[in-house]
């Protein structure tokens, strides 16, 4: 059955909403991927790392809350896209949501493996010289801020 879209004079396949999907689909998962990794292997260091400090748990937290938020970026842009998803839409739309959702996933994994080596070795690191926090701190803004930019650009072509 075609849908009731037509660009131009051809109408849209019926397969096109089958690539707003997959946007959605990689937004979520692969942005998500990138959290549950940083979150692992920073938890990880944080667990070898408390053995000789404890009272510094608290504090080498951080890694784990800054790969949430790369889970929070896919969601997100998954939440617009999905909202596009309707009869009649486009095969442009439909691969704008594609690209969208491969941009803010694919830039969450790897802001989430960045996140995860540096809160493993930073909060390890952090133990043994505790003046190695900030620039532990300043490294992982910058990993975070890889995320940050798929973001940015999945929202201007979602939007657009």
């Amino acid at each position: 059955m075609v849908s009731a879209c037509v660009v131009g004079q051809a109408a849209c396949p019926p397969y096109t909403p089958f690539f707003a999907v997959m946007g959605v689909t990689s937004a979520i998962v692969f942005s998500c991927l990138g959290a549950a990794y940083g979150t692992a292997k920073s938890g990880t260091g944080i667990a070898a790392m408390s053995v000789l400090r404890p009272e510094l748990i608290i504090k080498s937290i951080i890694p784990v809350v800054m790969a949430g938020i790369i889970a929070i970026y896919g969601l997100v842009v998954g939440v617009i896209m999905v909202n596009k998803i309707k009869d009649g839409l486009d095969l442009m739309t439909s691969f704008k949501c594609l690209g969208a959702g491969l941009s803010v996933g694919l830039s969450g994994l790897a802001a989430g493996f960045a996140i995860g080596i540096v809160g493993d070795a930073g909060v390890r690191g952090t133990a043994q010289q505790p003046r190695l926090f900030v620039g532990m701190i300043l490294i992982l803004i910058f990993a975070e801020v890889l995320g940050l930019y798929g973001l940015i650009i999945a929202l201007i072509m979602s939007t657009g």
